[in-house]
Parts: C-alpha cells; structure tokens; sequence
C-alpha cells in the first residue's frame, strides 16, 4: 500500500461513524439524489468499487445478479454491513471485502457492471483504477460513474480551484477531477454523460468496456 493510500485509508476509518449524516447533507443541499440513476444502470454481476458505508446496496434490485463491493476501509465497511443486516430480505446478494480499486482482486473479465458513486475524488491514481475497472469488466460491460467534478458555472469552478489544495490536503479529496474525461482516457467507450447537482457539479456517466 502506497503512502497516498494510506492516508485516505486511514481517513475514512476516522469518517465512518459520521460520514452518512455528512453526505446526507451534501446531497439534500448539493448534490441532489443521484444514486437511483447509478443503481439503474448496473446489470449482471455488479462490482461497486469504494463501495463505504453502503448507501447504493438498498437500491440494487431487478436486473442485478450479485454484488461485489469493495473498499479500502473496515470502519466504513461495518457501517455498510450493518445496513445490510437492516435491509432485511429481498435484493440481490452482497459480498463486502476490504480491498484498493487501483489493485483489485478479480479475475479479469468477471463482472458485467462496474459501479462508483462519489469515490474516484479521493483515488490517489484513478487512471489505475479506472485501468482495473475495464480489466475486471467483461467484453462491452459497463462502466457507472457519479462523481462529483468541475462545475458548470465559472465563478463556482474559479472557488473549486482555490478551495482543491485545501480539501486534498485535509480529507484526500479532489474537486476538479473529469470523470468522463478519465474514462475515455481509459479506453472507454463513453455513451452518455449527463450533469446534475446546483451548479452542474455532479458527473453522470455511463460508458463501456472495448469489445
């Protein structure tokens, strides 16, 4: 493990217990309800990469054959596996396991939808991930991406880039990250990228893995 991924490991185990209340915040005020489109999108045999506390697993339903979610943090882990016990019966099964998607223990081809919400900010090397991401994807799977990135409206993005140092060196999070840009420097064949969120901040994108 490298020392950036140490950092954010050790910054989510210190987030866990509030991390919910605090995204919960963020999206009634920000970022809006974005999951359910996430959700919507996945298919077949689902690995969602930084999967924390588990906010996307109660959605998952018609369509989805299995779960695989992975995460760096066992603190964030636990909160996620809770909410499993809370679910109660009904959706598809769950597999949650400690793990860095820029190294994931997979066997290449092996899933059928690759999912991250709100994760790739706080990747030290997204391109590693992202590359791991279509390895682990079957011929023409797909890849879900919400993210939350540049913004629409200039002056919100002039305060992205004063405020990108701060919120990096604090809680190892980048502001100014392109997610389709990313993927398409994957070799991602992006389909669709929408925006949401108050002032366009959030990054809807859905591509495929080459066939």
């Amino acid at each position: 493990m490298t020392d950036a991924t140490g950092r954010v490991r050790r910054a989510f185990d210190a987030s866990a217990a509030r991390y919910d209340r605090s995204m919960a915040q963020a999206e009634r005020w920000v970022l809006g309800e974005q999951r359910r489109w996430a959700v919507s999108r996945a298919r077949g045999r689902v690995l969602e990469i930084a999967v924390g506390t588990g906010l996307d697993l109660p959605l998952y339903g018609e369509g989805v054959d299995e779960v695989v979610g992975v995460d760096l943090s066992p603190a964030m882990l636990d909160v996620a596996r809770r909410r499993l016990r809370d679910r109660g019966p009904g959706g598809p099964p769950v597999e949650l396991r400690v793990g860095d998607a820029q190294a994931l223990d997979l066997p290449t081809a092996s899933v059928d939808t690759v999912v991250s919400t709100y994760s790739l900010c706080a990747v030290p090397n997204p391109a590693r991930a992202l590359d791991e991401a279509r390895r682990v994807l079957r011929p023409g799977g797909r890849l879900v991406l919400v993210e939350h990135g540049p913004a629409l409206v200039r002056w919100v993005r002039a305060g992205q880039r004063l405020l990108d140092p701060v919120t990096v060196r604090l809680h190892e999070e980048h502001l100014l990250r392109d997610p389709a840009e990313a993927a398409r420097g994957a070799g991602f064949d992006v389909a669709e990228v929408e925006r949401g969120g108050r002032a366009g901040l959030v990054h809807r994108v859905l591509a495929a893995a080459p066939r």
